[in-house]
């Protein structure tokens, strides 16, 4: 499901990338990839500010949420804004099924929702 967007596999993100997660807040709440900035899809153009800054350095920015419906247009948005943006194909879903770490903010057991 990549919709001829640059993407990456789940599994290739690399340790300490940039993760933006644009799912919603209980989404995040149930787990989330630690160190990620979280903006969601619903307020991201308004907040759209705190990523440009996030990313100032140029650096690579990996676009999740759930399956990669969402990530996919928040990555079309940012390339238009000239920023370096991939879509992590398969989301939250591809990264848990990768065994990749999660967290959440109160400890409990990480999973997706």
């Amino acid at each position: 499901m990549n919709f001829g967007l640059p993407s990456v596999a789940a599994a290739e993100v690399p340790a300490g990338g940039f993760v933006l997660d644009v799912r919603e807040d209980d989404e995040w709440a149930a787990g989330h990839v630690e160190g990620a900035l979280h903006i969601p899809m619903s307020g991201f153009v308004a907040r759209f500010g705190e990523l440009t800054e996030a990313v100032e350095d140029g650096r690579r920015v990996h676009v999740m949420c759930r399956v990669g419906g969402r990530s996919a247009q928040v990555t079309q948005y940012l390339l238009q804004h000239e920023i370096d943006a991939v879509n992590v194909d398969g989301g939250m879903l591809a990264w848990d099924g990768a065994g990749r770490p999660m967290t959440t903010d109160t400890g409990a057991p990480a999973f997706v929702l």
